[in-house]
């Protein structure tokens, strides 16, 4: 007489047994169809991946998500047009600061990111975007020597940016809503350059 708990063992045992024949089945039946219908995505990627890494003698190449390496392309592209202080050449007469603060600089200074949040849960949006932009300073230093660049003077040039926008922010799990709230940020931003000395007058 079988005990119930033998029949048990072998109806999983079974179920087990079929689980495996077909999990080959399926795994022989794609290997054939990948195999004979001239796809080579899977060959093609095995193979640039091996050529890439016995060229650079490096380790297989790891996915970045588009996320960060926007990150990166913003962090460049604020140290190219925002982070430097340029060198100007010896201008005659009398200096004005004639390059206020674009829109791009503005709403990157910005101590809040409204760069969207998270898709369908909460969703930050700035709309309706106004921004006033006030120069406050604009003092020319006397002549010095400053360190790899040489005799120069500095134009001091300070901005006071005031932004006016409306900050939406919906949710649509698990509780749908919208919130729009009318904000105001201030920023002060430096434009401060150098300008080179002009030497003597040689005749």
């Amino acid at each position: 007489m079988t005990t119930p708990t033998l029949l048990s063992g072998k109806t999983s045992m079974q179920t087990f047994g079929r689980q495996i024949r077909r999990g080959v089945v399926l795994t022989t039946l794609c290997l054939m169809i990948l195999s004979n219908s001239g796809c080579t995505l899977t060959g093609g990627f095995i193979g640039v991946m091996w050529t890439y890494m016995t060229f650079w003698k490096t380790l297989p190449p790891v996915p970045v998500p588009a996320y960060a390496s926007q990150l990166f392309e913003d962090k460049l592209w604020e140290d190219e047009r925002y982070n430097r202080v340029p060198v100007l050449d010896p201008v005659d007469g009398d200096v004005f600061c004639v390059d206020p603060p674009s829109e791009d600089q503005v709403m990157r200074a910005l101590p809040e990111d409204g760069s969207g949040g998270f898709a369908f849960f909460q969703e930050t949006q700035l709309n309706n975007v106004r921004i006033v932009v006030e120069p406050m300073v604009d003092r020319l230093d006397e002549c010095k020597v400053y360190p790899l660049v040489g005799p120069c003077r500095l134009h001091h040039c300070h901005y006071k940016c005031t932004i006016y926008y409306d900050k939406t922010i919906r949710a649509y799990w698990p509780i749908p809503f919208s919130h729009v709230d009318q904000s105001e940020e201030v920023v002060y931003i430096d434009k401060d350059h150098l300008i080179r000395c002009a030497g003597p007058t040689v005749e």
